[in-house]
């Protein structure tokens, strides 16, 4: 192993909607984190591996940080900031902006008591003017001291390449963790099952999202033959939603089962014969029991 090899932990925090699962599918040059416009997509910590001759790291992506409303928000915002004693190089996604609000400033003081280095990373910087982007870095700037700030553009990869430079540098030396060829520590049927809520979340209107899990009942290969035979169930929270869900004449639940087909061929390289089913779970998100069934759980 070379002495100059670095290799460690690096976790990204933000409110919800800031570009984490898109930096870090960006990166990582494959989708293991499922993106959407709305709040509250990422629900566990998915730990992604990106490997070059420099080092490895490991990514945390963990749930935004934000007001908790139920169990489920609760357990989301406790992973988030366990997280943060836990890793090398903590990596705080904004948005380019000057206004600074409740929620980052929650984020900023919940940074007092942690050691760990502090990277800003300004997403989204294709979407403002180069003048908004410096005028954004002092906003910060006098927030808090933060060790580097890198301007990026998830979406468009602008900038990545110096943010992977800036992080190696924080980085310790060490031994890599994962083979190279490791992308992720994701078992691939939470991986489906979080590309059919995905697909869910994009079809589905705005209050209704919250409110579901994806189970993965049979995940089987055929045998002799490169097709896998899956089934899941949507779980929601009311009738009213599994009538939307499904749909008239079942249209809905056919689009999203389109969808997360295509997106699941692509992960697994395969033909997929995925059914889907969805079911009623009255308040799951407030029962720790149910929680645990649904994948979100302490330990993990």
């Amino acid at each position: 192993m070379d002495e100059a090899y670095r290799s460690g932990f690096v976790t990204l925090i933000g409110r919800p909607n800031v570009g984490k699962s898109t930096l870090m599918n960006h990166i990582i040059g494959q989708k293991i984190a499922i993106t959407s416009k709305k709040p509250q997509t990422t629900r566990n910590r998915i730990q992604t591996v990106y490997s070059c001759e420099q080092g490895q790291i490991v990514f945390l992506d963990t749930p935004g940080i934000h007001k908790a409303k139920n169990k489920l928000g609760e357990y989301m915002v406790r992973t988030a900031k366990r997280t943060l004693q836990e890793v090398d190089v903590i990596l705080w996604l904004v948005e380019a902006t000057t206004f600074i609000g409740a929620g980052e400033r929650q984020i900023a003081k919940d940074l007092e008591q942690i050691n760990t280095p502090v990277i800003l990373v300004i997403n989204k910087t294709d979407t403002v003017k180069r003048e908004e982007v410096a005028a954004s870095i002092q906003a910060y700037s006098d927030l808090r001291d933060f060790d580097e700030i890198v301007p990026v553009s998830a979406l468009k990869g602008d900038n990545t390449d110096d943010l992977i430079h800036t992080i190696f540098q924080y980085l310790p030396y060490g031994p890599q963790f994962y083979d190279e060829d490791t992308i992720t520590d994701q078992p691939e049927r939470q991986i489906v099952a979080e590309l059919i809520r995905e697909k869910s979340l994009h079809a589905l209107d705005e209050e209704i999202p919250h409110g579901i899990a994806v189970s993965i009942d049979r995940m089987k290969q055929r045998s002799g033959k490169n097709m896998y035979d899956i089934d899941a169930t949507i779980v929601c929270e009311r009738e009213s939603h599994k009538r939307i869900i499904i749909g008239k004449g079942g249209s809905m639940l056919k689009k999203i089962g389109t969808n997360a087909r295509f997106e699941i061929e692509r992960l697994l390289d395969a033909k997929v014969n995925l059914k889907l089913w969805v079911k009623v779970r009255k308040d799951w998100r407030d029962s720790d029991l149910m929680l645990k069934n649904y994948g979100y759980r302490e330990d993990l």
